[in-house]
């Protein structure tokens, strides 16, 4: 049996191991930095939001535990709020397929437990970059799946996909109960409020320890008025001062989460991530390399929703790399050609979150204004989402842009 470790125990790292583990051929060690009952007890971890073709992947896995009891979000809805307290342009659409948020300590400490369970091997405990190497030695490939810390760091920064240095958004999150349906959406529609030069505001279905939930995200541009979250916020007080902020800029959200309540302890985060693309493949040792993954290597804002779909997707390619290789090495030329098939899809998701937190395009501008009027735009928008990819045809180019522009406009006898 081939020796795989598997370094960080998220979406990508426990899907990838599962998946490996379901194959038979594999003898695979996973190194996690917390147990199942410590990530249980713990703080959130993020405000996933998984759309179809990442939700395929892991049903193909057999990993999709949650599915029967997480809220289906059935569309999306994009407003900007003018200044003071005004909803603008609104744009709303259904998806093709539902986006599940199942809380990531129910899925990684449930998938933690299935992988000993089936009698995989867990090494506990945090793993420094030192200790790295004597782990790698003892197996044919090791994957590094863990994008904060000085693991990640161990994988060089890539120029050409990063153009930030420093944080575009300080982002907070607060997981409650009891906040009030929409009077004018389809229930459980995601939602997101726009502020100009201030940040946006997200709001998600989701299931939690408790049970459902809705996800509330603060995307503060940082020095505006939103960006009130450094000193890390209990629960409590994230709510308290959420509804501070949606009394004065989104008052008719501030209704609905009046009644709220944090679900746990655990339920508030608060952060700041540096969007960063890294080189796949790191050498910790003379001729020893090891291949880094998902956010390792390809880390995103979670303001355009793409990371648990890019670690579901990247765990999906990976193992069919890995099964395909047989029992040829895994030198690290294959490690960068298994890197690039997942950068083929990464990179559109990476290309579009980079566009959203800068200046916007004028033509993309265009494309938003249409879209709050045109029924059919509005639906290309918001399923891109999925897979933005489809972005290249339309959206992040100018010419394309206008062209569908101007085809929408011929459709409907023009646009306003």
């Amino acid at each position: 049996m081939r020796r795989i470790a598997i370094v960080g125990a998220g979406q990508a790292g426990l899907q990838l191991a599962l998946g490996l583990q379901a194959r038979g051929a594999y003898e695979v060690t996973v190194v996690a930095a917390r147990t199942p009952e410590e990530v249980r007890a713990g703080r959130v971890m993020s405000t996933q939001l998984m759309y179809g073709p990442a939700l395929a992947a892991e049903r193909a896995a057999g990993l999709n535990l949650w599915d029967a009891a997480t809220p289906p979000i059935g569309g999306l809805s994009l407003s900007t709020v003018e200044p003071p307290a005004v909803l603008g342009r609104t744009i709303t659409a259904a998806l093709e397929q539902p986006a599940h948020s199942v809380d990531q300590r129910v899925k990684t400490a449930r998938w933690l437990e299935l992988f000993e369970e089936r009698g995989g091997r867990v090494q506990y405990g945090a793993l420094t970059p030192e200790a790295l190497a004597p782990v790698a030695s003892g197996h044919e490939l090791t994957v590094v799946a863990t994008g904060h810390g000085p693991l990640a760091e161990l994988f060089g920064r890539d120029e050409r996909h990063s153009p930030y240095e420093q944080p575009r958004r300080h982002i907070a999150t607060v997981y409650l109960h009891g906040v009030a349906p929409h009077p004018h959406l389809p229930p459980l529609y995601g939602r997101m409020s726009g502020f100009p030069e201030a940040g946006e505001y997200f709001v998600l279905p989701g299931l939690t320890h408790s049970g459902p939930c809705h996800i509330l995200l603060w995307e503060a541009r940082p020095g505006g008025p939103l960006d009130c979250w450094q000193d890390s916020p209990d629960p409590r007080t994230a709510l308290e001062r959420s509804l501070d902020l949606l009394r004065i800029y989104a008052p008719w959200e501030f209704e609905l989460c009046a009644g709220a309540e944090p679900t746990d302890a655990g339920a508030s985060l608060s952060g700041a991530v540096t969007p960063v693309v890294r080189h796949p493949v790191a050498e910790i040792a003379p001729e020893a390399y090891v291949l880094g993954m998902a956010d390792a290597v390809v880390l995103n804002d979670p303001i355009t929703g793409q990371g648990a779909n890019n670690a579901a997707r990247c765990a999906e390619r990976y193992l069919h790399a890995i099964v395909e290789r047989g029992e040829r090495p895994f030198d690290r030329a294959w490690m960068h050609e298994t890197f690039a098939g997942w950068w083929e899809h990464a990179r559109h998701g990476t290309a579009y979150t980079n566009m959203v937190l800068g200046k916007m395009p004028e033509h993309v501008q265009h494309v938003l204004a249409a879209a709050a009027d045109h029924p059919d735009l509005a639906h290309r928008l918001v399923n891109g989402y999925a897979d933005p990819a489809g972005f290249q045809d339309w959206l992040l180019d100018a010419d394309r842009a206008e062209a569908c522009l101007a085809a929408v406009a011929g459709r409907q006898g023009g646009l306003a």
